[in-house]
Protein backbone atom coordinates (compact mmCIF):
# COMPACT_ATOMS: atom_id res chain seq x y z
CA UNK A 1 0.00 0.00 0.00
CA UNK A 2 1.05 3.36 -0.80
CA UNK A 3 -0.80 5.12 1.73
CA UNK A 4 1.19 6.90 4.78
CA UNK A 5 2.62 4.48 6.80
CA UNK A 6 0.53 1.66 5.38
CA UNK A 7 -2.94 2.90 6.94
CA UNK A 8 -6.59 2.10 5.26
CA UNK A 9 -7.18 4.86 2.86
CA UNK A 10 -10.53 5.64 5.32
CA UNK A 11 -8.31 6.03 8.24
CA UNK A 12 -5.91 8.46 6.33
CA UNK A 13 -9.04 10.43 4.59
CA UNK A 14 -10.73 11.27 7.99
CA UNK A 15 -7.38 12.28 9.79
CA UNK A 16 -6.94 14.64 6.89
CA UNK A 17 -10.77 15.96 6.88
CA UNK A 18 -10.26 16.87 10.70
CA UNK A 19 -6.71 18.78 10.09
CA UNK A 20 -7.51 19.93 6.80
CA UNK A 21 -10.79 21.96 8.85
CA UNK A 22 -8.29 23.28 11.80
CA UNK A 23 -5.88 24.54 9.05
CA UNK A 24 -9.13 26.09 7.16
CA UNK A 25 -9.89 28.03 10.47
CA UNK A 26 -6.31 29.56 10.34
CA UNK A 27 -7.36 30.32 6.68
CA UNK A 28 -10.42 32.17 7.39
CA UNK A 29 -7.98 34.25 9.77
CA UNK A 30 -5.28 34.99 6.72
CA UNK A 31 -8.69 35.69 4.32
CA UNK A 32 -9.88 38.71 6.93
CA UNK A 33 -6.85 39.79 8.03
CA UNK A 34 -4.45 39.56 5.13
CA UNK A 35 -5.80 42.44 3.33
CA UNK A 36 -5.90 44.74 6.70
CA UNK A 37 -2.67 45.93 6.06
CA UNK A 38 -0.26 47.15 3.17
CA UNK A 39 2.65 46.33 3.30
CA UNK A 40 4.11 42.57 2.91
CA UNK A 41 5.46 41.83 6.74
CA UNK A 42 2.65 43.83 8.09
CA UNK A 43 -0.03 41.67 6.45
CA UNK A 44 2.08 38.74 8.11
CA UNK A 45 2.38 39.66 11.19
CA UNK A 46 -1.37 40.48 11.07
CA UNK A 47 -2.38 36.97 10.94
CA UNK A 48 -0.92 35.91 14.35
CA UNK A 49 -1.63 39.30 16.52
CA UNK A 50 -4.18 40.01 18.26
CA UNK A 51 -6.19 36.61 18.80
CA UNK A 52 -9.47 35.73 17.71
CA UNK A 53 -12.41 37.83 18.51
CA UNK A 54 -15.85 38.85 17.91
CA UNK A 55 -16.27 41.78 15.71
CA UNK A 56 -18.96 43.19 17.15
CA UNK A 57 -18.38 43.09 20.79
CA UNK A 58 -14.42 42.55 20.56
CA UNK A 59 -14.95 40.05 23.43
CA UNK A 60 -12.39 36.76 22.22
CA UNK A 61 -13.62 33.68 21.50
CA UNK A 62 -13.24 30.76 24.29
CA UNK A 63 -11.17 27.70 23.14
CA UNK A 64 -13.68 25.41 23.80
CA UNK A 65 -15.89 27.22 21.29
CA UNK A 66 -13.20 27.40 18.90
CA UNK A 67 -13.03 24.40 17.46
CA UNK A 68 -13.81 23.82 13.50
CA UNK A 69 -17.05 23.65 12.46
CA UNK A 70 -18.64 22.03 15.55
CA UNK A 71 -17.67 25.84 17.77
CA UNK A 72 -20.09 27.84 15.20
CA UNK A 73 -22.51 24.79 15.49
CA UNK A 74 -23.07 24.60 19.32
CA UNK A 75 -22.96 28.84 19.24
CA UNK A 76 -25.29 28.24 16.61
CA UNK A 77 -24.12 31.07 14.76
CA UNK A 78 -24.04 33.29 17.59
CA UNK A 79 -21.58 35.48 19.71
CA UNK A 80 -20.92 33.97 23.10
CA UNK A 81 -21.02 37.14 24.39
CA UNK A 82 -22.95 39.24 23.04
CA UNK A 83 -25.03 37.34 21.12
CA UNK A 84 -24.89 38.93 17.77
CA UNK A 85 -24.53 36.63 14.51
CA UNK A 86 -21.46 35.21 13.20
CA UNK A 87 -21.81 34.32 9.51
CA UNK A 88 -21.93 31.08 8.43
CA UNK A 89 -19.29 31.09 5.92
CA UNK A 90 -16.62 30.69 8.23
CA UNK A 91 -17.58 27.00 9.18
CA UNK A 92 -18.53 26.28 5.39
CA UNK A 93 -15.35 27.25 4.64
CA UNK A 94 -13.64 25.13 6.91
CA UNK A 95 -15.84 22.38 5.91
CA UNK A 96 -14.83 22.92 2.38
CA UNK A 97 -11.08 22.85 3.07
CA UNK A 98 -11.25 19.70 4.54
CA UNK A 99 -12.89 18.51 2.01
CA UNK A 100 -10.29 20.03 -0.49
CA UNK A 101 -7.45 18.38 1.60
CA UNK A 102 -9.22 14.75 1.34
CA UNK A 103 -9.55 15.13 -2.05
CA UNK A 104 -6.29 15.84 -3.08
CA UNK A 105 -5.39 13.23 -1.12
CA UNK A 106 -7.60 10.79 -2.68
CA UNK A 107 -5.87 12.02 -6.68
CA UNK A 108 -2.48 11.70 -5.31
CA UNK A 109 -2.53 8.62 -3.21
CA UNK A 110 -3.69 5.30 -5.29
CA UNK A 111 -5.67 2.67 -2.94
CA UNK A 112 -5.20 -0.52 -2.98
CA UNK A 113 -2.10 -3.47 -1.90
CA UNK A 114 -0.82 -3.97 -5.49
CA UNK A 115 -1.15 0.28 -6.18
CA UNK A 116 2.03 1.67 -8.28
CA UNK A 117 2.69 5.39 -9.03
CA UNK A 118 1.72 5.07 -12.92
CA UNK A 119 -1.62 3.90 -10.72
CA UNK A 120 -2.03 7.99 -9.45
CA UNK A 121 -3.86 10.85 -11.36
CA UNK A 122 -1.04 13.07 -10.77
CA UNK A 123 1.97 10.95 -11.77
CA UNK A 124 1.59 11.47 -15.34
CA UNK A 125 4.59 10.19 -18.28
CA UNK A 126 8.02 11.05 -17.85
CA UNK A 127 6.97 12.16 -13.88
CA UNK A 128 9.43 11.54 -11.04
CA UNK A 129 10.96 8.25 -10.85
CA UNK A 130 12.86 6.08 -8.00
CA UNK A 131 16.06 6.21 -9.40
CA UNK A 132 17.00 9.62 -9.10
CA UNK A 133 17.87 9.00 -5.39
CA UNK A 134 21.19 7.62 -7.41
CA UNK A 135 22.19 11.46 -8.17
CA UNK A 136 19.97 13.13 -5.49
CA UNK A 137 21.56 14.33 -1.86
CA UNK A 138 18.20 12.75 -0.06
CA UNK A 139 18.53 9.62 1.34
CA UNK A 140 17.10 6.77 -0.76
CA UNK A 141 14.29 6.12 1.99
CA UNK A 142 12.96 10.27 1.04
CA UNK A 143 12.87 8.70 -2.65
CA UNK A 144 10.52 5.65 -2.81
CA UNK A 145 7.61 5.44 -4.21
CA UNK A 146 5.50 5.82 -1.53
CA UNK A 147 7.45 8.76 -0.44
CA UNK A 148 7.40 10.39 -4.23
CA UNK A 149 3.82 10.73 -3.81
CA UNK A 150 3.63 12.02 -0.63
CA UNK A 151 6.33 14.64 -1.14
CA UNK A 152 4.08 15.75 -4.23
CA UNK A 153 0.72 15.60 -1.97
CA UNK A 154 2.45 18.20 0.54
CA UNK A 155 3.71 20.33 -2.38
CA UNK A 156 1.00 20.59 -4.08
CA UNK A 157 -1.20 21.20 -0.59
CA UNK A 158 1.08 24.35 -0.12
CA UNK A 159 -0.15 25.76 -3.28
CA UNK A 160 -4.06 24.86 -2.92
CA UNK A 161 -3.71 26.81 0.25
CA UNK A 162 -2.29 29.44 -0.95
CA UNK A 163 -4.69 29.56 -3.90
CA UNK A 164 -7.87 29.31 -1.41
CA UNK A 165 -6.68 32.45 0.37
CA UNK A 166 -6.09 34.50 -2.92
CA UNK A 167 -9.13 33.83 -4.46
CA UNK A 168 -11.89 34.47 -1.68
CA UNK A 169 -9.70 37.69 -0.48
CA UNK A 170 -10.20 38.63 -4.91
CA UNK A 171 -13.73 37.57 -4.72
CA UNK A 172 -14.29 39.93 -1.27
CA UNK A 173 -11.81 43.20 -2.78
CA UNK A 174 -11.29 42.07 -5.53
CA UNK A 175 -7.70 42.39 -4.82
CA UNK A 176 -4.75 39.66 -4.30
CA UNK A 177 -2.37 40.74 -1.71
CA UNK A 178 1.35 39.68 -1.52
CA UNK A 179 0.71 37.99 1.51
CA UNK A 180 -1.32 35.65 0.01
CA UNK A 181 1.18 34.60 -2.79
CA UNK A 182 4.72 35.65 -1.86
CA UNK A 183 5.59 33.36 0.49
CA UNK A 184 3.97 30.38 -0.85
CA UNK A 185 5.65 31.22 -4.30
CA UNK A 186 9.55 31.32 -1.92
CA UNK A 187 8.15 27.58 -0.84
CA UNK A 188 7.63 26.67 -4.32
CA UNK A 189 10.93 27.84 -5.65
CA UNK A 190 13.13 26.00 -2.49
CA UNK A 191 11.01 22.92 -2.43
CA UNK A 192 11.67 22.52 -6.26
CA UNK A 193 15.48 22.84 -5.57
CA UNK A 194 15.81 20.83 -2.49
CA UNK A 195 13.34 17.95 -3.19
CA UNK A 196 14.07 16.82 -6.70
CA UNK A 197 10.56 14.56 -7.49
CA UNK A 198 8.22 17.32 -7.01
CA UNK A 199 7.62 18.32 -11.07
CA UNK A 200 4.57 16.75 -12.86
CA UNK A 201 6.48 16.71 -16.25
CA UNK A 202 10.38 17.51 -16.79
CA UNK A 203 11.29 21.42 -17.91
CA UNK A 204 11.78 19.86 -21.29
CA UNK A 205 11.73 16.88 -23.17
CA UNK A 206 10.33 16.52 -27.18
CA UNK A 207 8.57 13.37 -28.82
CA UNK A 208 10.98 11.14 -31.05
CA UNK A 209 8.39 11.24 -33.80
CA UNK A 210 8.20 15.12 -33.63
CA UNK A 211 11.61 14.95 -33.61
CA UNK A 212 12.85 13.32 -36.23
CA UNK A 213 10.36 15.06 -38.42
CA UNK A 214 11.90 18.74 -37.55
CA UNK A 215 15.60 17.13 -38.15
CA UNK A 216 13.89 16.00 -41.86
CA UNK A 217 12.92 19.51 -42.48
CA UNK A 218 15.09 22.26 -40.94
CA UNK A 219 18.78 22.83 -42.49
CA UNK A 220 21.93 20.98 -40.75
CA UNK A 221 22.94 23.95 -39.50
CA UNK A 222 19.85 23.90 -36.55
CA UNK A 223 20.25 19.97 -35.56
CA UNK A 224 21.34 21.08 -32.50
CA UNK A 225 17.88 21.80 -31.69
CA UNK A 226 16.49 18.18 -31.92
CA UNK A 227 17.00 15.95 -28.94
CA UNK A 228 18.74 12.53 -29.22
CA UNK A 229 15.76 11.33 -26.65
CA UNK A 230 13.10 12.36 -25.45
CA UNK A 231 14.20 14.00 -22.14
CA UNK A 232 17.68 15.53 -21.50
CA UNK A 233 20.23 13.11 -20.18
CA UNK A 234 21.15 16.52 -17.66
CA UNK A 235 17.94 15.68 -15.84
CA UNK A 236 18.87 12.96 -14.59
CA UNK A 237 22.34 13.81 -13.68
CA UNK A 238 21.60 17.19 -11.92
CA UNK A 239 17.91 16.07 -10.25
CA UNK A 240 18.18 19.21 -7.97
CA UNK A 241 19.21 22.01 -10.93
CA UNK A 242 16.42 20.30 -12.87
CA UNK A 243 14.49 20.97 -9.93
CA UNK A 244 14.51 24.43 -9.64
CA UNK A 245 14.55 25.01 -13.00
CA UNK A 246 10.98 23.28 -13.68
CA UNK A 247 10.00 25.98 -10.92
CA UNK A 248 11.85 29.33 -12.05
CA UNK A 249 10.57 28.56 -15.72
CA UNK A 250 7.26 28.30 -14.48
CA UNK A 251 7.31 31.13 -12.33
CA UNK A 252 8.77 33.26 -15.85
CA UNK A 253 6.53 32.39 -18.19
CA UNK A 254 3.81 32.03 -15.68
CA UNK A 255 3.93 35.21 -14.89
CA UNK A 256 5.64 36.75 -17.99
CA UNK A 257 2.47 35.69 -20.35
CA UNK A 258 -0.33 37.73 -17.71
CA UNK A 259 2.65 40.28 -18.50
CA UNK A 260 1.59 39.89 -21.79
CA UNK A 261 -2.29 39.91 -22.06
CA UNK A 262 -2.00 42.96 -20.03
CA UNK A 263 0.24 44.83 -22.44
CA UNK A 264 -1.68 43.28 -25.35
CA UNK A 265 -5.04 44.71 -23.68
CA UNK A 266 -4.04 48.06 -22.71
CA UNK A 267 -2.77 48.70 -26.17
CA UNK A 268 -6.20 46.96 -27.80
CA UNK A 269 -8.63 48.55 -25.21
CA UNK A 270 -6.52 51.11 -23.96
CA UNK A 271 -7.18 49.86 -20.53
CA UNK A 272 -5.77 46.97 -18.47
CA UNK A 273 -6.86 43.49 -19.41
CA UNK A 274 -5.73 41.94 -16.18
CA UNK A 275 -4.60 42.76 -12.65
CA UNK A 276 -1.02 42.62 -11.42
CA UNK A 277 -2.00 40.47 -8.74
CA UNK A 278 -3.26 37.83 -11.34
CA UNK A 279 0.49 38.22 -12.88
CA UNK A 280 1.73 37.20 -9.29
CA UNK A 281 -0.91 34.54 -8.86
CA UNK A 282 0.01 33.44 -12.00
CA UNK A 283 3.59 33.42 -11.66
CA UNK A 284 3.04 31.75 -8.16
CA UNK A 285 1.37 28.45 -9.89
CA UNK A 286 4.32 28.53 -12.37
CA UNK A 287 6.23 27.98 -9.28
CA UNK A 288 4.97 24.76 -8.02
CA UNK A 289 3.43 23.23 -11.67
CA UNK A 290 6.07 24.40 -14.18
CA UNK A 291 5.44 25.84 -17.35
CA UNK A 292 3.97 23.67 -19.40
CA UNK A 293 1.16 23.11 -17.02
CA UNK A 294 0.75 26.49 -16.16
CA UNK A 295 -0.13 26.96 -19.33
CA UNK A 296 -2.76 24.26 -19.98
CA UNK A 297 -3.91 26.37 -16.76
CA UNK A 298 -3.94 30.12 -18.24
CA UNK A 299 -5.93 28.52 -21.22
CA UNK A 300 -8.50 26.25 -19.53
CA UNK A 301 -9.42 29.44 -17.07
CA UNK A 302 -11.12 31.93 -19.28
CA UNK A 303 -13.26 29.19 -20.58
CA UNK A 304 -14.05 27.97 -16.83
CA UNK A 305 -15.04 32.41 -16.45
CA UNK A 306 -17.05 32.17 -19.79
CA UNK A 307 -19.10 29.42 -18.31
CA UNK A 308 -19.78 31.03 -15.11
CA UNK A 309 -20.31 34.38 -16.26
CA UNK A 310 -22.73 33.01 -19.35
CA UNK A 311 -24.86 31.39 -16.39
CA UNK A 312 -24.72 34.82 -13.93
CA UNK A 313 -24.51 37.62 -16.40
CA UNK A 314 -29.12 37.84 -16.91
CA UNK A 315 -29.15 38.29 -13.15
CA UNK A 316 -25.72 40.16 -12.81
CA UNK A 317 -24.44 42.38 -15.59
CA UNK A 318 -21.32 42.69 -14.71
CA UNK A 319 -18.65 43.98 -16.64
CA UNK A 320 -15.49 42.76 -14.38
CA UNK A 321 -15.19 40.18 -12.68
CA UNK A 322 -12.20 38.50 -10.06
CA UNK A 323 -9.84 36.79 -12.47
CA UNK A 324 -8.20 35.42 -9.46
CA UNK A 325 -10.65 32.46 -8.77
CA UNK A 326 -10.71 30.70 -11.69
CA UNK A 327 -6.81 30.52 -11.83
CA UNK A 328 -6.99 29.11 -9.08
CA UNK A 329 -10.22 25.93 -10.14
CA UNK A 330 -8.51 26.03 -13.22
CA UNK A 331 -4.77 24.96 -11.20
CA UNK A 332 -6.94 23.04 -9.09
CA UNK A 333 -8.49 20.66 -12.02
CA UNK A 334 -4.78 20.11 -13.94
CA UNK A 335 -3.75 19.31 -10.57
CA UNK A 336 -6.48 16.54 -9.41
CA UNK A 337 -6.49 15.13 -13.51
CA UNK A 338 -3.25 15.61 -14.40
CA UNK A 339 -2.34 11.96 -16.24
CA UNK A 340 -5.62 12.44 -18.82
CA UNK A 341 -5.45 16.30 -19.10
CA UNK A 342 -1.51 15.64 -19.83
CA UNK A 343 -2.15 12.84 -22.02
CA UNK A 344 -4.40 15.70 -24.34
CA UNK A 345 -1.61 18.34 -24.25
CA UNK A 346 1.80 15.71 -24.33
CA UNK A 347 2.15 16.45 -28.36
CA UNK A 348 2.01 20.04 -28.35
CA UNK A 349 4.48 20.34 -25.74
CA UNK A 350 6.62 17.41 -27.43
CA UNK A 351 6.72 19.63 -30.18
CA UNK A 352 10.17 21.33 -29.33
CA UNK A 353 10.95 24.61 -31.54
CA UNK A 354 7.78 24.77 -33.01
CA UNK A 355 6.17 25.54 -29.73
CA UNK A 356 7.92 28.66 -30.01
CA UNK A 357 6.19 29.63 -33.33
CA UNK A 358 3.05 28.58 -32.30
CA UNK A 359 3.29 31.07 -28.95
CA UNK A 360 4.53 33.49 -31.49
CA UNK A 361 1.50 33.26 -33.73
CA UNK A 362 -1.49 32.85 -30.89
CA UNK A 363 -0.03 36.26 -29.19
CA UNK A 364 -0.34 37.86 -32.90
CA UNK A 365 -4.04 36.23 -33.32
CA UNK A 366 -4.89 37.59 -29.78
CA UNK A 367 -3.60 41.29 -30.34
CA UNK A 368 -5.70 41.41 -33.59
CA UNK A 369 -8.72 40.09 -32.56
CA UNK A 370 -8.38 42.31 -28.80
CA UNK A 371 -8.17 45.70 -31.63
CA UNK A 372 -10.91 44.36 -33.69
CA UNK A 373 -13.04 43.89 -30.65
CA UNK A 374 -12.70 47.52 -29.93
CA UNK A 375 -13.16 48.60 -33.35
CA UNK A 376 -16.36 46.74 -33.46
CA UNK A 377 -17.90 48.68 -30.43
CA UNK A 378 -16.70 51.98 -31.63
CA UNK A 379 -18.32 51.00 -35.26
CA UNK A 380 -21.53 50.10 -33.47
CA UNK A 381 -21.33 52.80 -30.79
CA UNK A 382 -21.41 51.16 -28.09
CA UNK A 383 -19.90 52.84 -24.84
CA UNK A 384 -16.21 52.61 -24.76
CA UNK A 385 -14.59 51.75 -21.93
CA UNK A 386 -12.63 54.93 -22.21
CA UNK A 387 -15.89 57.14 -21.82
CA UNK A 388 -16.70 55.16 -18.86
CA UNK A 389 -13.66 54.94 -16.83
CA UNK A 390 -11.51 58.03 -17.97
CA UNK A 391 -13.82 60.56 -19.54
CA UNK A 392 -17.07 60.91 -17.54
CA UNK A 393 -19.23 63.70 -17.20
CA UNK A 394 -18.86 66.80 -14.12
CA UNK A 395 -22.54 65.45 -12.54
CA UNK A 396 -24.04 67.46 -9.60
CA UNK A 397 -23.32 64.66 -6.88
CA UNK A 398 -19.19 65.23 -8.01
CA UNK A 399 -19.69 69.20 -7.66
CA UNK A 400 -21.41 69.03 -4.34
CA UNK A 401 -18.77 66.47 -2.94
CA UNK A 402 -15.86 69.22 -4.20
CA UNK A 403 -18.20 72.00 -3.08
CA UNK A 404 -18.38 70.57 0.42
CA UNK A 405 -14.68 69.68 0.67
CA UNK A 406 -13.55 73.40 -0.01
CA UNK A 407 -16.06 75.60 2.14
CA UNK A 408 -15.75 73.14 5.46
CA UNK A 409 -16.12 76.29 7.18
CA UNK A 410 -20.00 78.14 6.19
CA UNK A 411 -18.40 81.70 6.24
CA UNK A 412 -15.77 81.06 4.37
CA UNK A 413 -15.07 84.12 1.71
CA UNK A 414 -18.18 85.95 2.85
CA UNK A 415 -18.92 88.60 4.56
CA UNK A 416 -20.08 88.52 7.99
CA UNK A 417 -23.58 88.00 8.33
CA UNK A 418 -26.68 90.18 10.30
CA UNK A 419 -27.87 89.27 13.24
CA UNK A 420 -30.73 88.43 11.46
CA UNK A 421 -30.11 84.92 10.52
CA UNK A 422 -31.77 82.02 12.11
CA UNK A 423 -30.48 81.23 15.65
CA UNK A 424 -30.19 77.38 14.98
CA UNK A 425 -28.30 77.43 11.64
CA UNK A 426 -24.91 76.69 13.23
CA UNK A 427 -26.80 74.46 16.31
CA UNK A 428 -28.35 72.33 13.39
CA UNK A 429 -25.03 71.86 11.54
CA UNK A 430 -22.69 71.67 15.21
CA UNK A 431 -20.88 74.99 14.10
CA UNK A 432 -22.25 77.13 17.26
CA UNK A 433 -19.32 76.69 19.30
CA UNK A 434 -16.78 77.21 16.62
CA UNK A 435 -18.62 80.32 15.60
CA UNK A 436 -18.83 81.75 19.42
CA UNK A 437 -14.82 81.37 19.49
CA UNK A 438 -14.27 83.11 15.95
CA UNK A 439 -16.96 86.34 16.52
CA UNK A 440 -17.87 86.50 19.79
CA UNK A 441 -21.09 85.46 22.05
CA UNK A 442 -23.02 88.44 20.62
CA UNK A 443 -23.23 87.52 16.89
Amino acid sequence: MLTAFGYPMIVCLVYLFILGTVVGSFLNVCIYRIPTKERLFESLRAIVSPKSRCPKCGHGIPIWFNVPVLGWLMLRGRCYHCRGWISIRYPLLEFANGLLWVILYWMHIPDGFHATLNDSMVHGLHGPVSSVAAASWLPHWCLTPRAILHWQFFYHLVLVEALFVASFIDIDLRIIPDGSTLPAMVVGVVGAALVPVLYLTPVFHQEMRIGNELRFLLPDSLDWLVLENPIPQWIEAYPHLHGLAVSLAGLIIGGGIVWLVRLIGFWALNREAMGFGDVILMALIGSFLGWQATLIVFFLAPMIALTVVAATWLSRRQRELPFGPYLSLAALIVILFWKPVWRQFEPIFGSGPMLLVAGLIMAVAFAVVMRGFRFIMELFGLASYDDEWYAGEWTSADHLFHFSGETVDPDQGRWPQSGSAWPGQHSSRGWTQYHIWRHGPNR
